[in-house]
């Protein structure tokens, strides 16, 4: 193999002696995927589908149901990464947390516009995956219903994907996902009072 020659992986089908029953439409049809659970990495993990699917000349588009006005790295990032991949930036921060000062309903009304937004998205026609971050977390603090989210995930266009993130998933989301992974805390340096780190949380 010559040196730095890109190497395409072996397909499932390849390597699986078992014999897929897919048919083609359900081979190209989008998936249903969740990041969930009490552990760092749900909104990493939706950002290296990003990274890896701009590789591949997809559209993605990241609706941000919480973080509001915080900087965050994949902010920038995604501005070097255009147009193959966007933000829209929606909520108002965490509820409930020492610095939220702002009035429940407030919170409530962005949530409720960051949905209408991923309804937008979801049926462009432009975006091969839309992302969902903390939309998990905006439907157990109660900013938004778990029907209209259902709903997304039901109507969406056969050919785009959808990733929602945020911990404690409802059970019906979960049954309506194609991969659920829990990112489960083992340890962490907040136990050791260390604060987020640039680059790593945010």
């Amino acid at each position: 193999m010559k040196k730095h020659q890109l190497v395409t992986p072996p397909s499932a089908e390849n390597t699986n002696n078992t014999k897929s029953h897919a048919t083609p439409k359900e081979k190209s049809r989008g998936w249903v995927l969740v990041y969930t659970g009490d552990g760092k990495g749900k909104t990493t993990a939706a950002l290296g589908i990003a990274l890896r699917a701009s590789g591949h000349n997809m559209k993605v588009c990241m609706i941000q149901f919480v973080k509001g006005s915080w900087f965050t790295g994949e902010l920038k990032s995604s501005q070097l990464l255009a147009p193959n991949f966007e933000i829209v930036r929606g909520g108002k921060g965490f509820v409930g947390i020492i610095d939220d000062k702002k009035p429940f309903s407030e919170h409530v009304a962005a949530a409720k516009k960051a949905l209408r937004e991923s309804e937008m998205m979801i049926s462009s026609g432009k975006y091969d995956i839309v992302i969902l971050d903390e939309i998990n977390y905006a439907v157990n603090r109660k900013l938004i219903g778990i029907r209209p989210v259902l709903s997304l995930i039901r109507c969406r266009p056969d050919n785009v994907t959808i990733v929602l993130t945020g911990r404690g998933a409802p059970r019906a989301i979960i049954d309506s996902a194609d991969l659920v992974t829990e990112m489960r805390k083992i340890k962490h340096p907040y136990e050791r009072g260390m604060t987020a780190r640039k680059g790593i949380d945010f």
